[in-house]
């Protein structure tokens, strides 16, 4: 686990534009499996993350369409929660940062650290924006 005053901050950048944060298994499990659509980030201490994901993910957070809850987990602090929410996104080997997106409990869209890494925010933003047009 990382120390909560490093984390913070970078708990606050999902926070602060209304993703709501899942610490435990049973909330994640109430989040993906409710009705409507549910975008999921497992957020992430590493690079990518700070210059690419997060900041993907309050762009797309603003488009018009949008899902009805957006949360996040944190890889490497709420262990349990991860890992519920990285069962949901099989057949997808586990990755952070990861983006999911869920209609009606069923994911309906990935984006795994690969297609994060080395790519712009808004164009990984552009592919989110795409999904939640398509199923939003």
């Amino acid at each position: 686990m990382y120390p909560e005053y490093l984390v913070a901050p970078m708990r606050a950048e999902l926070t602060n534009v209304g993703f709501e944060e899942l610490k435990d298994p049973e909330a994640v499990k109430t989040a993906i499996e409710s009705e409507g659509t549910v975008f999921i980030m497992v957020n992430s201490v590493c690079g990518c993350a700070a210059a690419n994901a997060r900041p993907a993910a309050r762009i797309a957070s603003k488009n018009e369409k949008h899902p009805d809850k957006m949360v996040t987990v944190f890889a490497g602090m709420e262990t349990d929660a991860v890992n519920t929410a990285r069962a949901y996104m099989l057949p997808y080997p586990p990755s952070s940062p990861a983006m999911a997106l869920f209609k009606d409990g069923k994911l309906v869209h990935m984006i795994e650290r690969y297609q994060i890494e080395g790519r712009p925010a808004q164009m990984i933003a552009d592919n989110l924006i795409g999904a939640f047009d398509e199923y939003c």
